[in-house]
C-alpha cells in the first residue's frame, strides 16, 4: 500500500477527483441473470423505461445541483428477453434499447448541457460510434476473466454477455473506436487473487495498444438479501485494501484508480492510502441504483476524509482532461465539455463567466484544509523576490480550496508592503477609431461576431475631426488620457497613426495619448518601410506618451498559432516592447486567458514579462483580461472555453503579484470584465490599480460584457472606499492630478450622443461615418 500511494503522489499529485453526476437508470430490465445484481430484476407494476420527460426532469435537477455527467446505466438488451421491454420500445417509437438510448443521451447533451456517460452493456461497433457522437465517455466493467464463474452454480450462469472474451472484446473495439473508457474488476464474487491480476494484466494490455482507458473501478462485493448470492462472503476490507494497491502497481501510471465509497460504509478514507486518486460518480441528487442499500457519502464528509489525507478533492468531467478533444471525442460531447471545463480540464464549479454578475456559486470565503508544504514554501519564495520558477507558477495556478485562499492573503499582504493601502486608477477615453480589420482573431468580438450588428454596430472608420472632438469632450470630462486602438485597416499606413496623433495633439496638447498596440505598431512600420525604433521614434515625436500592451493575449505560440495564427508572434511582440522601452515609451503589459489556454501557458507568459521587465524597466502596470466568450467567435462555435473561472481570475492577479515581484509593481483589476464584485475580490487578493473609468469602452461590451461603457470617479472612489482603502486619481505614469483636473471629472456632463450618417459603400463595405 505504501508503494502504491507513492505511485499516486507521483502520477496525480494532491487532487482527488470525483464526478459530480445524476444517476440516469434508463431501464432496470435485462437479459443476463448475475446472481450478485440487485439492479435488474422485473418489478411488475412499473415501467421498463424511463419515459422522455421523466430523463429530462432527472437531468435537469442534476445540471441545477452543479452536476455535469449524466450516468447513463441500463441493462443489457432486455428486450431481447422481456415482451414489456419489446412494447415500450415499440410505443416510444424505437427498435432497440440502444436507439433509445442514443435518442435520450442526445436529449439531455442538448438540452442541460450535461455530458452523458454511458454503461450500455455490450454493443455492435456502429452501436458504438452512434453514442460516442453523444456521449463524452462509456463504460464497461470487465469484472474478471475467469471462465469457471459463467459454469453453472457460478455467478455468471445464464448472463451470456459476462462471457471475459466478449466483454474483452468490446473493449478492444472502444479502442479502435477511439471511446474513452471505464472499466473495473469485480472482487469478492469467487476469483482468486490470481485471478484479479489476469483480469488487470489484461485491461493493462489493451491500454498500452489504445491509450484509452481512463479509468479503472475495483469494486468490492456487497451481498444483498434480494439475491441468490445473499448469503455470499463478502471480501474483507483489507482484500479490497490489498487489491486496489495491486491495480495500482500493475496499471500504467496514466489511468486512473477508482473504488467507491460507499462500498466501505465508515472505513471509506482507508482506500486513499492504498492508492486511488479517484473517488467516481457522486450524486447529491440520486441514490446509487446499483447498490441502493449503500448511499453515497455526503461532498462534506468526502472532502472531509480526503482533506484530513494531506489531498485536494477536484471535481471532473465524464471524461478526464487528457481526453477532451480530437480524436478522443465527436464535436457535440466536445463543445460540452469544454463549455463545462476550467483550465486544468476537471469540472467548472460556477457557472460564471467574464462580463456577466458574479452568481452564488461565485462566491468565496473562509474554506478549511491543510496547506501543502510545497504551495507555502513557493508562495515563501515568491514574497522575498526570488524570481519564481515556471513549475512553481503552474503549482501556484493548481492551487485549490485553502490554498487559493492563502496565496490571495499572501499577495495582498504583499500588495500593501509595496502599495499600501491606495487604489489608483486613471480618468481617460477609449477612442476605437475603427473596428475594420485584415486579422481574423478567433477571439475577437470587436472587429466581427455573429451578433454584432447589436453590440458595436455596423463597421466604421472615424474621421480625424471626430477623434478631436472625442478628444476635447474628454478633457472637458476631466479626462488626462485617451487610449487609443483600432482593427488593423486595409488602407491603413503608418502616416494614419501618425495623424491620429497629431489630431489629439492639435485639439490638446496637454493630453496623453496611450495609443497603438504591439501590432499597430509594427502595421505602420512595415507600411512605411521603417525599422521599428525609427517609427516609434516619430509616433513618440508626434505626441504617443505610451503603448498599451495588448495584443500579447498568450504570449506562447503554441495558443497564439490557433487563437491569432496571423498576429504578430511571441518573438515580434517582445521585440516591439523592447524597443519602445529603449525610445522612453514605457508600456503596460496584458495576459488575455482563459479559452484554449493552460497554466503551464500562463507561467511562461509572466516569466517573459519579468523577464524583459528587469532588462528594461518600462512597464507601468500588469493587466489580466479575462476572455468573454459570449460572442467571441470561438466562444459562439464551442471553441473554448465560458473564459475562466472566478478561482482562476483570482488566482491570475495574486501570483502576478507574487511571480513579478519586485520588478513590476502595479497589478491592475479590469472592472469591465469583472464588475464591482469581482474587481472587489482582486483588490483584496494582490490588485492596487483600477486602471481606466473608459468612457466609450467598447471591445468587452462587443464581446457580451454587461458592465457598462463607464465607470465615473466619484463611484471608482466609492468602490475603494467600500473596501477600506484609500483612492488616488493617477496620470498614465502614475503622477498626481491637480485638483481643479479632479474636480472636472466629477462635474462632469454626460457623453455626447453619437449621431450615424447614413452609410456609403467603400470596397464592397457599407461604412457609417459619425
Amino acid at each position: 500500500m505504501a508503494e502504491a500511494a507513492a505511485r499516486k503522489r507521483m502520477a496525480f499529485g494532491q487532487f482527488q477527483t470525483y464526478s459530480p453526476k445524476v444517476f440516469i437508470p434508463l431501464t432496470k430490465l435485462c437479459r443476463d441473470l448475475c446472481h450478485y445484481c440487485t439492479f435488474s430484476r422485473p418489478r411488475p407494476g412499473q415501467r421498463a423505461y424511463m419515459t422522455p420527460d421523466a430523463v429530462l426532469a432527472t437531468a435537469r435537477a442534476g445540471a441545477e445541483a452543479g452536476c455535469t455527467e449524466a450516468l447513463f446505466t441500463l441493462g443489457d438488451k432486455p428486450e431481447l428477453r422481456f415482451e414489456q421491454a419489446r412494447r415500450e420500445l415499440a410505443e416510444l417509437g424505437f427498435g432497440s434499447t440502444i436507439d433509445y438510448l442514443e435518442a435520450m443521451c442526445r436529449l439531455v447533451l442538448t438540452e442541460t448541457g450535461m455530458i452523458p456517460h454511458v454503461n450500455a452493456g455490450i454493443m455492435l461497433r456502429e452501436e458504438m460510434v452512434r453514442l460516442k457522437a453523444v456521449s463524452g465517455s462509456q463504460g464497461l466493467m470487465l469484472e474478471t476473466v475467469a471462465d469457471r464463474l459463467g459454469e453453472k452454480g457460478g455467478p455468471h450462469y445464464r448472463s451470456p454477455d459476462k462471457v471475459p472474451a466478449v466483454r474483452l472484446e468490446a473493449m478492444r473495439l472502444a479502442g479502435e473506436l477511439k471511446i474513452p473508457f471505464t472499466t473495473g474488476i469485480l472482487i469478492g464474487i469467487g476469483e482468486t487473487r490470481a485471478e484479479r491480476i489476469d483480469a488487470l494484466l489484461a485491461i493493462r494490455d489493451l491500454h498500452l495498444e489504445f491509450g484509452h482507458i481512463q479509468e479503472v473501478i475495483v469494486q468490492n462485493f456487497r451481498a444483498n438479501p434480494l439475491t441468490p448470492m445473499a448469503d455470499a462472503a463478502e471480501p474483507s476490507h483489507e482484500d479490497l485494501l490489498w487489491s486496489i494497491a495491486a491495480a495500482r502497481m500493475i496499471l500504467p501510471p496514466d489511468i486512473s484508480l477508482q473504488a467507491p465509497p460507499n462500498l466501505s460504509d465508515a472505513s471509506f478514507p482507508h482506500l486513499l492510502d492504498a492508492g486511488i486518486n479517484d473517488w467516481g460518480g457522486v450524486s447529491p441528487v440520486t441514490p446509487d441504483h446499483v447498490n441502493p442499500s449503500h448511499p453515497w457519502p455526503a461532498l462534506d464528509k468526502l472532502r472531509a476524509a480526503t482533506e484530513a489525507s494531506g489531498r485536494r478533492l477536484v471535481a471532473r468531467l465524464p471524461a478526464y482532461p487528457a481526453f477532451l478533444d480530437v480524436p478522443w471525442q465527436d464535436d457535440a460531447p466536445r463543445r460540452a465539455l469544454l463549455a463545462q471545463s476550467d483550465a486544468h480540464g476537471m469540472a467548472r464549479m460556477d457557472t460564471w463567466s467574464p462580463g456577466q454578475p458574479l452568481s452564488a456559486r461565485s462566491c468565496f470565503g473562509p474554506v478549511p484544509g491543510k496547506l501543502s508544504r510545497d504551495i507555502t514554501h513557493i508562495v515563501e519564495r515568491a514574497q522575498t523576490g526570488a524570481g519564481i520558477g515556471e513549475a512553481e507558477i503552474e503549482a501556484l495556478f493548481s492551487a485549490r480550496g485553502a490554498e487559493v485562499e492563502h496565496i490571495c492573503h499572501a499577495a495582498d499582504a504583499l500588495r500593501r508592503t509595496v502599495n499600501g493601502d491606495e487604489v489608483t486608477f486613471v480618468v481617460n477615453r477609449n477612442i476605437n477609431y475603427t473596428n475594420i480589420c485584415t486579422h481574423k482573431c478567433s477571439f475577437c468580438a470587436f472587429s466581427k461576431g455573429k451578433t454584432a450588428d447589436n453590440l458595436r454596430g455596423s463597421p466604421y472608420d472615424l474621421d480625424l475631426s471626430e477623434v478631436a472632438r472625442r478628444a476635447n469632450e474628454a478633457v472637458a470630462r476631466g479626462g488626462t488620457e485617451v487610449c487609443m486602438q483600432g482593427g488593423i485597416h486595409p488602407s491603413y499606413t503608418g502616416d494614419t497613426y501618425l495623424g491620429l496623433l497629431r489630431a489629439v495633439k492639435r485639439a490638446q496638447s496637454g493630453l496623453h495619448i496611450h495609443a497603438f498596440s504591439p501590432l499597430e505598431v509594427r502595421h505602420g512600420a512595415q507600411t512605411l518601410g521603417l525599422g521599428l525604433e525609427d517609427y516609434l521614434t516619430r509616433l513618440k515625436d508626434a505626441g504617443l506618451g505610451s503603448l498599451p500592451g495588448t495584443a500579447a493575449e498568450i504570449l506562447d505560440d503554441e495558443i497564439r498559432v490557433i487563437i491569432c495564427p496571423d498576429k504578430l508572434n511571441t518573438a515580434e511582440w517582445l521585440e516591439t516592447i523592447e524597443v519602445a522601452h529603449r525610445v522612453g515609451l514605457r508600456t503596460t503589459a496584458t495576459i488575455m486567458f482563459g479559452h484554449v489556454d493552460h497554466p503551464g501557458h500562463w507561467a511562461r507568459h509572466l516569466i517573459a514579462i519579468r523577464d524583459l521587465q528587469q532588462r528594461t524597466g518600462g512597464f507601468t502596470e500588469f493587466v489580466p483580461l479575462p476572455f468573454v466568450p459570449m460572442e467571441a467567435p470561438m466562444g459562439l462555435k464551442g471553441q473554448s472555453r465560458r473564459g475562466p473561472t472566478f478561482r482562476e481570475v483570482r488566482l491570475m492577479h495574486a501570483v502576478a503579484r507574487l511571480a513579478l515581484h519586485p520588478h513590476l509593481t502595479s497589478i491592475q483589476v479590469s472592472w469591465v470584465k469583472l464588475g464591482a464584485e469581482g474587481a472587489t475580490a482582486c483588490l483584496n487578493g494582490g490588485a492596487n490599480d483600477m486602471g481606466g473609468t473608459l468612457m466609450d469602452e467598447s471591445i468587452s461590451r462587443a464581446a457580451g460584457a454587461a458592465h457598462g461603457q463607464e465607470l465615473a470617479p466619484q463611484e471608482m472612489e466609492e468602490l475603494i472606499h467600500g473596501i477600506g482603502r484609500t483612492p488616488r486619481q493617477r496620470t498614465t505614469l502614475y503622477g498626481d492630478v491637480t485638483a481643479s483636473t479632479r474636480k472636472a471629472g466629477r462635474d462632469a456632463a454626460p457623453l455626447t450622443p453619437i449621431i450615424l450618417t447614413p452609410p456609403k459603400k467603400i470596397r464592397g463595405k457599407e461604412i457609417i461615418s459619425v
